[in-house]
């Protein structure tokens, strides 16, 4: 899973690299509206692929989950003030 959600972040962040500098680059030779509206895009990629990448997936472990060791639950649950069932 973090395989997958890395592989995607680097592939989105990719993206908006070359469109920022395909649009200064090449594109504003032709259309200077064309590439501030690529620089747009490529403002709004960063936060998308964040949440993206930070997304939990149906089988990640999630920080609060138990871990399947009693001692070390017990532990957790105390620190964080909970009772044990």
């Amino acid at each position: 899973m973090y395989a997958r959600r890395r592989r995607n972040y680097f592939l989105m962040m990719g993206g908006c690299v070359v469109l920022f500098v395909s649009a200064w680059a090449v594109v504003r030779l032709w259309s200077l509206p064309v590439a501030v509206g690529m620089c747009v895009v490529a403002m709004v990629i960063p936060p998308v692929a964040a949440v993206i990448a930070n997304r939990r997936g149906p089988d990640d472990r999630w920080w609060d989950d138990p871990s399947g060791d009693p001692q070390s639950d017990a532990w957790w649950d105390e620190l964080d003030g909970r009772r044990r069932r």
